[in-house]
């Protein structure tokens, strides 16, 4: 059997519809799994500001672009057996001294890094191994330092420190790493957020797996100029350290505060009900209470609000289900297609 052949075949007037999805985290391989799925013809920008796990340690020892988000993002994507991906995904356990810890496909990222020369290349090498149905770029092809003023006017930086404050941040910015040029996105990332439909930020993080790619100029930059429809995949519940007691218009708001203005055109927001009774008290660190709807204040920012059951809860916590989330957005993307085609 093929790769990929069992595939459900969505298109705009003979092409798939190009979907744009920039972030980093766990949400984010769902959302592409899902697309992937409809046959979307997906681009996922990766956020390479990450310093903390299996990720922080390999970008300490060998100076790369952390690798983590990146290999969830290739695992989903990938159209080789199952078996190959548990493999790739095997994470090292504490008893291995050397490698504790590390997951596999971290090792084989930074390998690959080594000798292609840098990030980007790399990941598009993988990205044929794997047989990845899509492309996926790294937001930058340096490693990048997440940097963050909180409210009561300290800085910090690294994005571990930054969320281990347990303060309330006003604005994120990024720095490249090892030098003091202005970090930039390369131009195939460029070039498909123009070329987009659709483009997708989350979910995610928000400071510290959506903000940080936005923040680099150019890739920002794109954002505002394209034509595409942009969505934001709001979060269903807080979380501590970044958003504590945010609404979906806090969320939307601090992204058009980073952009400049009202860039967001269309936010989904869950609006189920979340049974907190399922959740285990020791999670309350990581989950603390489900984002509240705010009409007015998203309305005030020019953005249409999308609202329905988009969660999948399971094993006492709560999970975007992929694809209610990724139905919406293919008709967000058609609907952005129709209106281009008509305004040219």
């Amino acid at each position: 059997m093929a790769y990929g052949e069992n595939k459900i075949v969505r298109v705009i007037k003979g092409r798939r519809p190009k979907i744009v999805v920039i972030g980093g985290g766990t949400g984010l391989p769902v959302i592409l799994n899902a697309l992937k799925e409809q046959n979307a013809e997906i681009t996922a920008i990766v956020t390479v500001a990450d310093d903390g796990g299996s990720s922080g340690a390999i970008r300490n020892y060998i100076n790369v672009v952390p690798p983590g988000d990146i290999r969830n993002v290739l695992v989903s994507l990938s159209d080789i057996p199952q078996a190959e991906k548990e493999i790739f995904q095997y994470r090292f356990n504490s008893s291995d001294n050397f490698f504790a810890g590390h997951a596999i496909g971290n090792l084989i990222i930074a390998a690959l890094n080594e000798m292609r020369g840098n990030i980007f290349d790399a990941v598009q090498a993988l990205s044929k191994m794997m047989h990845v149905d899509g492309r996926i770029f790294p937001a930058s092809n340096e490693p990048l330092t997440l940097n963050a003023e909180f409210v009561d006017g300290t800085i910090q930086a690294g994005e571990t420190e930054i969320t281990s404050k347990d303060k309330r941040i006003k604005r994120v910015w990024v720095t490249d790493s090892d030098s003091d040029q202005t970090p930039e996105a390369v131009l195939p990332v460029l070039a498909a957020i123009m070329q987009a439909d659709a483009v997708v930020l989350g979910p995610g993080s928000l400071f510290t797996s959506i903000l940080p790619n936005l923040m680099i100029p150019n890739l920002g930059q794109a954002v505002r100029e394209t034509k595409a429809e942009v969505i934001y995949i709001c979060n269903i519940m807080t979380q501590q350290g970044e958003t504590d007691h945010f609404t979906a218009a806090d969320h939307v708001r601090v992204i058009n505060e980073h952009l400049g203005g009202h860039y967001i055109d269309t936010a989904l927001v869950n609006g189920a009900q979340i049974d907190m009774s399922k959740f285990n008290p020791a999670d309350y660190d990581a989950y603390l209470e489900p984002v509240t709807m705010d009409f007015k204040g998203l309305r005030e920012q020019d953005c249409r609000v999308i609202t329905s059951d988009f969660i999948d809860q399971h094993s006492g916590l709560v999970f975007h289900d992929g694809k209610k989330v990724a139905d919406e957005i293919l008709n967000l993307a058609f609907e952005a297609y129709s209106r281009r085609k008509q305004e040219s």
